[in-house]
């Protein structure tokens, strides 16, 4: 089983997270970074279309808003 262990820490370390070895010598911050803001660029349009297809939806008045809309209420 520690073989097992072993392995799994050598795919992530040596293997999957090799590539952010890279971008931690870099000594710009903004660019040793970039992964981290493309993250943030892409879950903040994720959230502004999905506040913007919420409000169309309750704008069209699809949505059940009585009280016994779902069966725990």
């Amino acid at each position: 089983m520690k073989a097992f262990f072993e392995w799994i820490e050598d795919l992530f370390v040596d293997g999957l997270f090799a590539p952010f070895d890279f971008f931690r010598e870099m000594q710009n911050w903004w660019t040793a970074n970039t992964i981290n803001w493309l993250f943030v660029v892409i879950g903040s349009a994720a959230m502004v279309y999905w506040l913007i297809q919420l409000r169309l939806f309750d704008q069209r008045g699809e949505e059940d808003t009585s009280i016994t809309a779902h069966s725990y209420l």
